[in-house]
């Protein structure tokens, strides 16, 4: 808007300012019903009203000035005590019936609590029997409410002193600042705690209510370490502080589950990090086992757990080939040759936490893999079929390898690639392959370049593998999305797979059978197993109840993998 030419001076008040207003806009203002506007607004009442109390205020303001007295509240009660032996006039009760309205009283009230000052917190007098040569002290007081302080004290066994051994991030006593690592504790609300042990100060604190004193002697100096950078951790095992020996807080530590993000907010400590889970409500840290600290304890207790094996199958691990049908058109689980695993990755590490970040997926960019898993009769197949049938234009799976001869009306390429057995040998020896097998004399498998194949015609790759051969996928270049489809109860399998067919091989010959009580519970037992084994490494476990149930849940968590922000390994954004 242009400046005005003309109006008031700069030592104006608003009141006059704002009365000039009106005239001094008529030249911007073009219509009627605008102009009635404004001359309504600047000509209200209540505005000149207000503008006059804020005039007064302000001179108010620039006085300074201080209260002549600070007992309004009592003198006015005084009045009334005195008029009451006074003969009544008209006067005198109309005071009296003033001075004894409730707002007349609050008033004068925050009258007097202002003139008073009596806002400003009160800090506790210095002790009387400091002695002068005693090192030099801080008086904290701290208000204890439903969260904990946020601190934790261990014992010096050289000298009995209680020090301050860690202060958790965003707990009571970092905000309040005045708390440090390594302050030594005389006293907690007057009570001296030389000689006790640091429970016997826990349980003190639990016991109190209210404001909390602590006498404490400042410890040296230490350099402030500078803000560390965001570190999220995805957490691959359950955790509970209750049931933790080891932690020297139970108060002070944090549960969590299998998947959730925590920020790792220190590391300062190699034993026990302090974390919060990522997006929770909590704003304080809790203590959490350090990543070495916890692989160090699975990797003690890994013996014992494997000195009572389980029955995991009678069958070896097989390789899939996808959608092979009986001749009766029934669904089957052919074994096609048997998986040969390599050793450099059938080794799981010990799970505890990988470091991640935030991934969505760019517009343009290539698609991330998607590896399904599951034990043999789950219905891998079906959801795969359901998949390229819903979007053949977006999702594809890869043409096996094999080293046998070419049959009549197959295509290279097509249902196979073929390749010399010779050949099929060096690729196995340079690694290119991420599953292999043999089966009656001849080589099949799933090489790495056909996956690379599908991913670079900007389709979705749709992989069936075995659970080892996640390792060597997990890599930036494909990006995996892991599924893995477990099996209903034994109940709901007899319902849902009474038509099923097994196809067993005895020589030369194939034969088909019904699948029986035992298959069932081979097939529980083997995702069992195989969730216990790798289940960190799944991004979603469904469960095949009901085939288009499953399926619905499998298409629109595809879609969410395309569109929306997902942790991922760290790794994989730094490509």
């Amino acid at each position: 808007m242009p400046a005005l030419a003309t109006g008031p001076g700069p030592d104006t008040g608003l009141y006059e300012l704002l009365s000039a207003l009106p005239s001094q806009l008529q030249m911007y203002v073009k219509s009627a019903e605008d102009r009635s506007f404004l001359h309504a607004m600047f000509s209200a009442r209540s505005l000149h009203s207000l503008v006059k109390i804020h005039e007064k205020l302000q001179h108010f303001e620039e006085r300074c000035p201080s209260p002549v007295l600070d007992s309004a509240g009592a003198l006015a009660q005084g009045v009334s005590d005195e008029l009451q032996t006074k003969p009544l006039s008209a006067d005198i009760t109309e005071l009296l019936k003033l001075l004894s309205k409730p707002h007349v009283k609050s008033l004068l009230s925050v009258h007097d609590t202002v003139a008073q000052k009596s806002y400003d917190p009160e800090l506790p007098p210095l002790p009387d029997d400091i002695d002068d040569d005693e090192d030099s002290v801080k008086i904290i007081r701290l208000v204890k409410n439903k969260e904990p302080l946020g601190a934790t004290i261990k014992k010096d066994e050289k000298h009995g002193a209680i020090t301050i051994a860690r202060i958790m991030k965003g707990g009571a006593a970092d905000r309040s600042g005045l708390i440090h690592v390594g302050d030594e504790l005389k006293e907690v609300n007057g009570i001296p705690v030389e000689g006790k042990k640091p429970e016997d100060i826990i349980q003190l604190l639990s016991q109190s209510e209210g404001a909390i004193t602590f006498k404490v002697v400042p410890g040296p100096e230490t350099e402030v370490p500078a803000n560390e950078n965001k570190t999220y951790m995805k957490a691959l095992f359950d955790y509970e502080p209750e049931e933790d020996k080891a932690i020297p807080c139970k108060e002070a530590g944090m549960a969590f589950k299998k998947g959730d993000v925590l920020r790792v907010m220190s590391q300062e400590d190699s034993t026990w990090w302090q974390a919060k889970i990522e997006g929770g409500a909590n704003p304080r840290a809790g203590l959490i086992p350090s990543k070495h600290f916890q692989e160090r304890r699975f990797a003690l207790q890994q013996p014992t757990a494997n000195t009572q094996p389980q029955k995991i199958s009678r069958k070896p691990s097989v390789l899939r080939r996808s959608f092979r049908l009986s001749k009766r058109g029934k669904k089957t689980n052919k074994s096609m040759y048997e998986c040969k695993k390599s050793e450099r990755y059938d080794t799981a590490d010990v799970p505890t936490y990988e470091e991640v970040a935030p991934y969505c997926r760019a517009h343009g960019a290539k698609h991330r893999l998607v590896a399904l898993l599951g034990p043999t009769g789950v219905g891998l197949n079906e959801l795969k079929r359901k998949l390229l049938i819903s979007d053949p234009q977006h999702f594809s799976v890869t043409i096996p390898h094999t080293s046998r001869s070419k049959r009549n009306q197959e295509n290279d390429g097509v249902e196979y690639h073929f390749i010399s057995k010779q050949l099929f040998e060096t690729d196995i020896l340079n690694n290119k392959f991420i599953e292999y097998g043999e089966y009656k004399g001849n080589y099949y498998g799933t090489s790495l370049d056909s996956i690379r194949s599908v991913i670079a015609k900007n389709k979705v790759c749709l992989l069936d593998v075995q659970p080892h051969s996640l390792k060597q996928l997990r890599t930036a270049e494909f990006k995996p999305y892991v599924v893995f489809v477990k099996p209903p109860s034994i109940e709901r399998l007899r319902e849902t797979r009474k038509n099923t067919q097994t196809i067993s091989g005895k020589g030369d010959k194939d034969s088909s059978r019904p699948l029986t009580d035992e298959d069932y519970q081979e097939m529980i037992n083997a995702a069992q197993l195989t969730e216990n084994q790798y289940g960190h490494l799944f991004d979603l476990v469904i469960v095949n109840d009901d085939l288009a149930s499953a399926f619905g849940e499998l298409r629109q968590a595809l879609k969410k993998v395309e569109t929306e922000t997902h942790w991922v390994p760290v790794s994989w954004t730094h490509s």
